[in-house]
């Protein structure tokens, strides 16, 4: 299973001069695009209990997602089988065709929800597949058609890794959102005297919420990330996020589990006490994952006069930066006037990092980055 796994990452590593039209690499890779979303959609509709996001509840309502399913079932397929034709690897191609057979076993398109023991615990694989498709199919042509880094390929070092991390954090979201927003209940609950703020803040218009919502939201992280730099316990979870040796909007997935848990809840926590829509909430953390990828996004442009204003990928790229003089700056996720205020700000005219990452050795892999922050301080005695 290993020498597979190896053999796909090498045939999606293949050089340029390889990938060329023609060469089987295209339709094997949107093969297992469209096989693996494909799949996804397959298992929340058999195991809604364990494997469906309620959020997306109006996703599995909707009349046209089982046609949906079977199209890209169907294209996995033909690319699959094509991509088997054309390339001498058939790493991409064999894998993506045991995808969409695997897809097609559990029932395919006309799949029916099987009874399962409800445990209270659900795996958002939908909520993966949307987001992968939605995000990926709006930055990975972006990037190859401004990159900054030209040379810096799709499937770069680490990025199985990255995707990993994109996939737990996305399979994890109901449990991730519990432990973040558990003391919410609390502090309202006991907040009684907040209740006519929380009315007069509720009554605003929506548009006013949201700005008001990305405001303070701001100010926390920015001082909630400023401790995970400054703190030395804290910048063991930080520094895995910053170990990623390349930068694109697949590399801002890479966050200590502990460190997403307790981002979510430090920021949600003022926006639940306070009483903002639930929908300007949900509008927001669309967003934010969004702009989020926008920042890490391997894309060229100073945008010198727009990134005085708002946070550009310039002005995070020099935070991910591994020249010392960029060291603890740029801490603010959208207004870098944060930055200036309070003395962090970074962005030469015109300049970009020469490279990215920390100077100290974070090991590779996701159970090892985990239990990092936990045997950092011992390794180092050693």
């Amino acid at each position: 299973m290993a020498n597979w796994f190896d053999s796909l990452e090498r045939d999606l590593q293949s050089p340029l001069a390889v990938r060329r039209l023609g060469s089987g690499w295209f339709s094997g890779f949107f093969a297992l695009l469209l096989s693996t979303t494909g799949l996804c959609l397959v298992m929340a509709l058999r195991w809604p209990d364990w494997f469906a996001t309620p959020e997306l509840a109006a996703l599995h309502a909707w009349g046209g997602l089982r046609p949906l399913v079977h199209a890209l079932l169907i294209g996995g397929y033909a690319l699959a089988l094509l991509s088997l034709l054309l390339r001498t690897r058939k790493a991409i191609g064999a894998t993506a065709l045991i995808v969409a057979l695997l897809a097609t076993l559990l029932g395919g398109a006309e799949v029916q929800p099987r009874e399962t023991h409800d445990w209270g615990v659900f795996f958002g694989v939908d909520f993966f597949a949307v987001n992968m498709v939605a995000t990926g199919l709006m930055f990975a042509p972006i990037e190859r058609l401004f990159p900054h880094r030209a040379q810096q390929r799709l499937f770069r070092q680490e990025w199985r890794e990255d995707l990993f991390y994109y996939l737990i954090s996305s399979m994890m979201v109901q449990l991730i959102t519990f432990l973040a927003l558990a003391p919410s209940s609390f502090i309202n609950a006991n907040t009684a005297g907040l209740a006519g703020v929380r009315a007069m803040i509720a009554g605003q218009p929506w548009p006013l919420q949201f700005l008001e919502v990305v405001l303070l939201t701001d100010f926390v992280q920015y001082w909630f990330h400023r401790a995970f730099h400054r703190v030395p316990f804290l910048w063991g979870f930080h520094a895995v996020h910053h170990s990623a040796r390349s930068m694109d909007w697949l590399a801002g997935a890479r966050m200590h589990f502990f460190e997403i848990i307790a981002l979510r809840g430090v920021t949600s926590l003022p926006l639940l006490t306070f009483g903002f829509s639930p929908s300007v909430m949900q509008a927001y953390i669309g967003f934010v994952y969004i702009y989020s990828s926008l920042l890490h996004a391997n894309l060229r442009g100073d945008f010198n006069r727009l990134g005085r204003i708002v946070a550009t990928p310039r002005f995070h790229h020099w935070h991910h930066a591994i020249e010392e003089v960029a060291v603890d700056k740029n801490f603010a996720i959208h207004f870098p006037f944060l930055d200036r205020l309070f003395g962090t700000h970074h962005l030469p005219d015109g300049a970009w990092p020469t490279g990215y990452g920390v100077p100290e050795q974070v090991p590779q892999g996701y159970r090892a980055q985990f239990l990092y922050p936990f045997r950092r301080k011992r390794d180092a005695a050693l």
